[in-house]
């Protein structure tokens, strides 16, 4: 833990942050330091972002940031003042689950779970995103996120019937 200087009171390091997370605006003061994923597994109880690596090796706390995925843990949140957050939990609309999630659940590409939730943000944004037909464009924009079960087939079989859903 870095020491305080003494001329500085500990409640002057922090920073005042608004951002919107699933739609929901939320006025925050933070430690400059809190990462994003920090942010949303310890300020806002989001907990389906998961902490993996926490070194933006892994891909399991990918979430979207103005639409586009990130790794949540090497994003500091005082840099995102007004701006737009969606994790897994802000996915399903209206009750219905987005057809990545759906896609996951019939294909079972769950496995342990662990890894889910940066798989499924990932392949969400994946839709979005300009990438080739193949198999192997799919495994190359996904070989971000790791899955230690080993479940990249039900997981590419996932992706696949999501785009085939959405096309």
């Amino acid at each position: 833990m870095c020491p305080t200087p003494a001329s500085q009171p500990a409640m002057f390091l922090s920073t005042k942050v608004g951002l919107t997370v699933n739609g929901a605006r939320h006025e925050l003061r933070l430690d400059p330091r809190t990462t994003l994923l920090d942010c949303l597994r310890e300020h806002l109880a989001l907990a389906g972002t998961k902490k993996g690596c926490d070194h933006g090796q892994c891909g399991a706390c990918t979430v979207h940031l103005d639409g586009r995925r990130v790794n949540a843990c090497l994003v500091l949140a005082a840099t995102l003042d007004g701006r737009e957050v969606t994790t897994v939990e802000g996915l399903a609309r209206d009750g219905q689950l987005h057809p990545v999630q759906a896609a996951f659940l019939e294909q079972d590409a769950y496995q342990c779970g662990y890894c889910t939730a940066g798989q499924i943000m990932s392949a969400a944004a994946l839709l979005s995103e300009p990438c080739g037909e193949t198999d192997a464009d799919i495994r190359e924009a996904m070989s971000g996120n790791l899955c230690r079960c080993g479940a990249y087939q039900n997981i590419l079989a996932a992706v696949r019937q999501a785009r085939r859903g959405i096309a």
